[in-house]
């Protein structure tokens, strides 16, 4: 497995520190991000799961704990919109440069409206995904707003 992702390079070149968590993928599990949680001995609040939306038909990025579902209602609010949706796997896949199950808000292809769900800032550090299937970085999650240029939301159902 890579530990190079453009996740890492973006962090590393941002001089934002890291640790990198590797976990058995298992592509079958009903959720992945609690199959990782769970892989790596985690609380499931603590690590983050990373969805690609659509928010009045833009692309925007949300992170949120991974025993948790997006409210896509509070999603459009925070974005200041007024429909969000789920993107397409594909679509995620094109515009990112990562594969569904690794997308990283971090080192994306294009930048764009990124919403951290606001729980993260309730511990020092959280795992999100480091930009491939299997592999978490813990990171502080005020680096990880900042890394991302994202907002913290309350985004959660």
């Amino acid at each position: 497995m890579a530990k190079t992702t453009p996740a890492t390079v973006a962090l590393t070149k941002a001089g934002i520190g890291f640790e990198l968590h590797p976990y058995d993928y298992d592509p079958d599990a009903p959720r992945v991000g609690l199959q990782a949680a769970e892989a790596l001995g985690k609380a499931p609040e603590q690590v983050f799961k990373s969805l690609m939306v659509l928010v009045d038909d833009k692309a925007a990025c949300v992170v949120l704990p991974s025993d948790c579902e997006v409210s896509m209602k509070k999603l459009a609010a925070a974005l200041h919109g007024k429909h969000a949706q789920m993107m397409k796997p594909a679509d995620a896949e094109r515009l990112t440069g990562y594969k569904v199950g690794g997308v990283s808000p971090f080192g994306q292809r294009k930048q764009v409206p990124t919403v951290i769900d606001e729980t993260a800032q309730l511990f020092d550090r959280v795992l999100i995904n480091a930009g491939q299937r299997g592999l978490l970085l813990e990171i502080a999650p005020d680096d990880a707003l900042s890394a991302a240029h994202a907002k913290w939301a309350d985004i959660t159902a």
